[in-house]
């Protein structure tokens, strides 16, 4: 199993909006060809520069091999949108986990 997680840091005035925006576009879009499991979207608590919020979206997939597919043909499409609607107002840290237990 492989978890594709994303820390999302953005300012408090926006995190709001980019917390609905992840629940109801970015995260079933992503879900939409079956290719992502399940997923999962968190506050991170250890975050603590008052300016900003950290949220962390995370997908499941079977193998890299099904993650790779699915980003190269809908993930990049889906980051982008999100990108061009929070323009400067988003950073995004991506990292992949493999589950071992």
């Amino acid at each position: 199993m492989i978890i594709y997680n994303t820390t999302f840091q953005v300012g408090t005035n926006d995190a709001h909006n980019l917390v609905v925006y992840l629940h109801e576009k970015y995260i079933p879009e992503a879900k939409r060809s079956g290719a992502i499991l399940s997923s999962r979207m968190c506050r991170v608590i250890t975050h603590h520069d008052e300016a900003s919020e950290c949220i962390s979206v995370q997908f499941e997939t079977n193998d890299m091999e099904t993650f790779h597919k699915w980003y190269a043909t809908e993930g990049i499409k889906i980051n982008n949108e999100m990108l061009a609607l929070f323009k400067n107002k988003i950073v995004g840290f991506p990292t992949m986990l493999e589950v071992i237990e």
